[in-house]
């Protein structure tokens, strides 16, 4: 069982500013008992060893040496047995007699001498690495499911440095006492609980990081296994799909006490984000992880990580040290951090149902061990239905393996997977694949330095001992200021006048906030200059749902109409249910998806004369209500009253004046089935109701926050929309029902795709008005705004518009290695090659089709896009599009 645990970045200050965390786990065991050991573990040469991983058998407790290759370990009175080891030297175990004292012991490790055994390869000639692989792999499962539950006790450590940045950020990091080589670390000590199938608690009992008292606490454990296909989104060497992803090379075996080792190279098929490279320990015959010595890389930074596992009252290897070095540079940010993690005081306990002494189970390679596995075969030939209907699965397959001794691969994953669909099928939400629980002891942020220097496993370095003291003075030196100037002028402290400008957020309460917004100024030919004011007030309401109150009022000015206008929205939401009423007078695009950001149809007027997006006015009252029926249905509701009115151009104000440009085109889309899309000032009542499926969805959970895993299911939705004539002096009347379906997913090794399939089709068009019509995610900008799954590069905004009948599928597909991505430091880089396939079916369309190649993940933000268009068959148009992050254009989207 392997765990991973993370402190929180923004205990140090530094990683704040690169967001980036990637920890895994391990633990000490506390206490205070006067005696103990201590000394220092070097090489042959008299060199420290850093991190040496010592572990205490007696008490399923590991530490590890500090920088220097010193450590110390509190212990009472009594015999104990250490283990000292260090990947690529020999284990060294030594027994010792603690009494009331400290005792002295320091030792020196050997390399480890690797002898490469003699193997006879019966069926072709492969690498014997290959055997080992598919037995370590064939016999994960069962590791991951061997234990009912475990506890023990984490201690962390993370150090780090910012090594180099931009000149122009030196004046505010400074500010925040964040210099060039001064180091930063973080404490945290934790009880952690795991339960299968997938529970896992954790109480941070004590923190201490860069000396301010209001740290936020930091990230809980994240639970993880290399035994699981995938761990942080990187594939496992012992994946089932492993051979797709990664070649093995033997590279010998090892005594260690008296266990057999072999030691496994890692060699990526592909180098990328997603995979490993770098050393596996293997111990035979129990087919588990001994320790590791890996390297991987997330967005061209580098992650190092070694690992020492040991066999839990010789039951279980569990995990007991890991270290973790981060290093990279992000946009003129160089830095270094190094993560070290300890476990002590584990307890196990056993699943009877399938623990097995690992000596008793010996898998067997059917396809090296070819005659040995026929021999298995024929004696335990698989029982019929009924002979398996009449017996009791679990007494079965208690049986099969502690009889058997003997198993193949095949047999031993058809075990395995039987027995976890039957779990499944026993559990109240199979849907929830894992449950963790995070909390922090009230007293963990006040424990002094005394309690530290007893209670640290691993001694702290004279650097890390500066570092704290630095921290602790600038600390003393921003309460002092905070004590005696509580007027202070901060951004944070409380109303400034430039807020009005700039805006800012204002927590009120335990529960409650106040937010100005940046007001964002726009232009366009109805409104000429215009400018949007909102502030909103949000509060949390004492009940058991923790159901949030937004209110929200904006007021709107267009210079050029001298209109105002504005709205005031109510929002209330749960993780059930989510109400929205909101009413006023304020503009809408004739298409309500908004394929075009007001931010860019500002640039395109002024700079390029070009007035793309098309608006029009409306009195109304909305109101939108979503309900959560159970983990897989969605019900969503949807009325609005109108008092719909045109629009028209009210200025030709222009910043660039292009002499082949004469006039702005008239505020009135342009389209092929209604040639005249004008409409006079009607009252409409609109209502929609709809059901959204996601049949196989999965869920995390988080101190009972329910989180969905990303493309765990397709989405299904069916909605049906209807124009109420003479319903609140409504003119309109009209039917329309859609179902649509997307689902993103892998395709082996090669890449992930992503399919949205939309149709529809209007059953009673008596009167209507084009804002009413099916409109489609058109774009005629350099820029793409919106979601590259569903929407297209170069159809225009309204010509195929329908009240008919309409079909719109798109196909994206992201290459793992296509061309430049073949470049191992272009992908390194996090750049990524997709292609993408759009179709339109509406009367006036004529199979409007897009296929296009794309460039992702420039500067981690950007894509860069070429496309051509086509019409039954034949070419029509191409174009070149520069995509940007949704989480940056969501901020823009108000009109």
């Amino acid at each position: 069982m392997h765990l991973n645990h993370a402190p929180d970045p923004s205990s140090m200050r530094f990683m704040r500013l690169f967001g980036f965390v990637l920890s895994i786990v391990s633990s000490l065991a506390v206490s205070s008992y006067a005696g103990g050991v201590r000394g220092f573990v070097k090489d042959e040469k008299g060199e420290p060893l850093a991190y040496t991983t010592i572990f205490v058998k007696q008490t399923g407790s590991g530490t590890t040496t500090n920088v220097n290759g010193a450590y110390e370990i509190i212990l009472p009175a009594g015999k104990y047995d250490l283990v000292y080891q260090y990947v690529g030297f020999e284990t060294v175990t030594q027994q010792v007699d603690i009494g009331s004292d400290f005792i002295e012991i320091n030792v020196t490790l050997k390399t480890q001498v690797t002898v490469l055994q003699t193997v006879t390869v019966k069926a072709g000639d492969e690498d014997p690495a290959y055997t080992i692989m598919r037995k370590a792999i064939a016999k994960a499962k069962y590791h991951l499911q061997q234990l009912d539950s475990y506890t023990a006790r984490v201690y962390i450590k993370g150090s780090g440095q910012l090594k180099d940045y931009p000149w122009l950020a030196k004046r505010a990091l400074e500010k925040e006492g964040v210099e060039k080589g001064r180091v930063f670390v973080s404490e945290s000590i934790s009880d952690i609980k795991f339960t299968r199938p997938g529970k896992f608690e954790e109480k941070v009992i004590s923190i201490r990081s860069d000396g301010k008292d209001n740290n936020t606490s930091p990230n809980p454990y994240i639970f993880g296994s290399f035994y699981e296909p995938e761990v942080a989104e990187t594939i496992s060497p012992l994946s089932p799909k492993a051979f797709s992803y990664y070649k093995f090379e033997y590279m010998g075996t090892f005594k260690d006490r008296d266990y057999e080792v072999s030691r496994i190279k890692v060699i990526p098929r592909s180098k990328g984000d997603d995979v490993i490279d770098g050393m596996l320990y293997i111990v035979e015959n129990w087919w588990s992880i001994h320790s590791m010595d890996i390297h991987t890389s997330k967005l061209g930074i580098d992650v190092y990580i070694k690992a020492v596992y040991a066999p839990i009252e010789d039951k279980a290897w569990m995990p007991v040290s890991h270290r973790f070095k981060v290093d990279g540079k992000v946009f003129g940010f160089e830095f270094e951090y190094n993560y070290l993690a300890t476990v002590s005081g584990y307890k196990i306990q056993l699943n009877p149902e399938l623990y097995v002494d690992s000596e008793q189970m010996e898998v067997i390679d059917e396809k090296i061990e070819i005659e040995q596995a026929r021999e298995i075969e024929e004696k335990f030939k698989p029982l019929s239905k009924k002979e398996q209907a009449k017996k009791d699965q679990t007494r079965q397959l208690q049986e099969r393996l502690s009889e058997g001794k003997e198993i193949t691969r095949k047999e031993l994953n058809t075990i395995i997977k039987e027995y976890e669909k039957a779990e499944v099928k026993g559990l109240e939400a199979p849907e929830i694949i894992s449950n963790s629980i995070f909390k922090i002891d009230s007293g963990a942020y006040k424990k002094d330095s005394a309690y530290w220097a007893a209670i640290r496993p691993v001694p702290l370095t004279n650097e890390e001992i500066k570092g704290y003291q630095k921290s602790d003075s600038l600390a003393e030196v921003t309460r002092k200021k905070e004590a005696g100037d509580t007027l202070k002028s901060s951004k944070h402290k409380g109303f400034q006048p430039w807020d009005l400008i700039i805006g800012d957020n204002y927590k009120i309460s335990k529960h409650s906030n106040f937010k100005i917004h940046f007001p964002m100024p726009g232009f366009n030919t109805v409104d000429g200059w215009n400018f949007n004011y909102k502030v909103s007030f949000g509060t949390i309401l004492q009940d058991t749902n923790k159901t949030r109150l937004t209110i929200t009022p904006l007021f709107r000015y267009a210079f050029s109409r001298d209109e105002p206008s504005g709205y005031l929205n109510f929002s209330m939401r749960n993780k059930n249910y989510r109400l929205n009423v909101q009413g006023g007078r304020f503009i809408d695009q004739y298409n309500p998806d908004e394929p075009i950001l007001p931010i860019v149809n500002t640039l395109m007027t002024l700079l390029l004369e070009k007035n793309l997006m098309k608006i029009y006015e409306r009195d109304y009252v909305d109101l939108s209500f979503r309900r959560k029926l159970n983990t897989y249905f969605t019900l969503n509701t949807t009325w609005s009253w109108s008092k719909r009115r045109e629009l028209f151009n009210t200025t030709d104000f222009k910043i660039v004046n292009r002499d082949k440009i004469e006039d702005y085109t008239p505020n009135r889309p342009v389209n092929d089935e209604l040639a005249d899309t004008s409409f006079p000032e009607h009252n409409s009542f609109i209502g929609s109701i709809g059901i959204t499926a996601r049949p196989w969805i999965k869920y995390t959970i988080r101190n009972d926050q329910q989180t969905e895993v990303p493309n765990s299911s397709p989405i299904i939705s069916l909605n049906y929309r209807r124009g109420f004539k003479n319903v609140l002096n409504s003119v309109t009347d009209f039917d329309q029902i859609e179902v649509s379906f997307k689902h993103g997913f892998r395709i082996g090794i090669r890449g992930n795709a992503d399919v949205a399939l939309r149709a529809g089709w209007f059953m009673d068009t008596d009167k209507m008005y084009f804002m009413d019509h099916k409109h489609f995610q058109g774009n005629q900008t350099p820029l793409i705004t919106n979601d590259p799954v569903g929407s297209f590069r170069l159809l225009d905004y309204y010509k195929f518009s329908t009240s008919d009948k309409y079909f719109a599928g798109n196909f994206h597909y992201q290459f793992r290695k296509f061309l430049i991505s073949n470049i191992p430091l272009v992908r390194l880089a996090g750049i990524r090659e997709n292609i993408f396939v759009n179709y339109l079916a509406s009367p006036t369309s004529k199979n409007y089709t897009e296929v296009g190649y794309s460039i992702d993940g420039i500067l981690r933000i950007f894509r860069l896009e070429a496309a051509a268009s086509f019409q039954d068959g034949k070419y029509l148009s191409y174009g070149f599009r520069i995509g940007i992050a949704s989480y940056i254009t969501g901020n823009f989207s108000e009109n």
